[in-house]
């Protein structure tokens, strides 16, 4: 069963995260499948844009523990996503937590209601937000990202517009999103990839810096013995031993 799905209209493409079960987590297969989807619209001139978006009420809760993605697979999606030389817009109308953080990070753009909500929970099972840092840190308040990072609190989404997390929030997502998509289809293909390429910059000299060794620290990090505590409360449905 896939877990991405397509659809187009007026040169935009939307792909869809469609594992709502599984809470749009960022399994192995839903990884690869988004990266070849992505790799399709790079290549096909009669996109103009990507929409990012979801079904059922969480846009993404991160990694899955079930099925995790290898920590390489990720760096090279969301690579992907901000190297990519169509403009990236994300819908977001449910809950966003760790990695699903960097997708939303990765892209160009960034719309969200105000159903949703945003947590970076890696400090709560025994890990850190290290490879989606690589898009966070360069884009983000990093005084916000210290608080949020550090105790993995939830946030709203007009704190996540105030902080950069992303670009506007409102009531309605796509009445927000309505002159963003317009703007897009009246620019020109060239002048889309070239200005991209101006904004992404310094986030792509981020991977090309640190990516080995975020990589590295994450992989150490999920072979850990408070890691593994971590995850096994949380699939467990309690608190891990470290609580106080």
């Amino acid at each position: 069963m896939t877990a991405i799905t397509r659809n187009r209209a007026r040169g935009i493409e939307t792909l869809t995260l469609d594992a709502p079960h599984h809470r749009n987590a960022l399994s192995a297969a839903l990884v690869g499948e988004l990266a070849d989807a992505l790799t399709d619209c790079g290549k096909d001139h009669d996109v103009r844009a990507v929409v990012l978006t979801h079904t059922g009420t969480t846009f993404s809760a991160g990694a899955d523990l079930r099925d995790p993605p290898h920590p390489d697979a990720l760096v090279a999606l969301l690579r992907q996503l901000v190297a990519l030389p169509k403009p990236v817009v994300a819908r977001v109308t449910g809950h966003v937590r760790a990695g699903g953080l960097g997708l939303l990070a990765a892209c160009d753009i960034a719309a969200a209601s105000h159903t949703a909500t945003f947590a970076f929970t890696e400090v709560r099972i025994g890990v850190a937000p290290a490879v989606i840092s690589l898009p966070l840190l360069p884009r983000t308040d990093p005084r916000a990202l210290a608080r949020y990072y550090l105790t993995g609190e939830r946030f709203d989404a007009p704190e996540a517009a105030r902080i950069g997390l992303i670009t506007t929030a409102g009531d309605d997502v796509d009445d927000l999103l309505t002159p963003i998509l317009d703007g897009l289809r009246r620019s020109s293909p060239q002048a889309l990839t070239e200005t991209k390429r101006l904004l992404t910059a310094r986030v792509l000299k981020a991977f090309e810096q640190d990516a080995t060794a975020l990589t590295a620290l994450s992989a150490r990090l999920f072979a850990s013995a408070e890691a593994r505590e971590g995850m096994t409360a949380f699939l467990e449905r309690r608190d891990p031993e470290w609580v106080l």
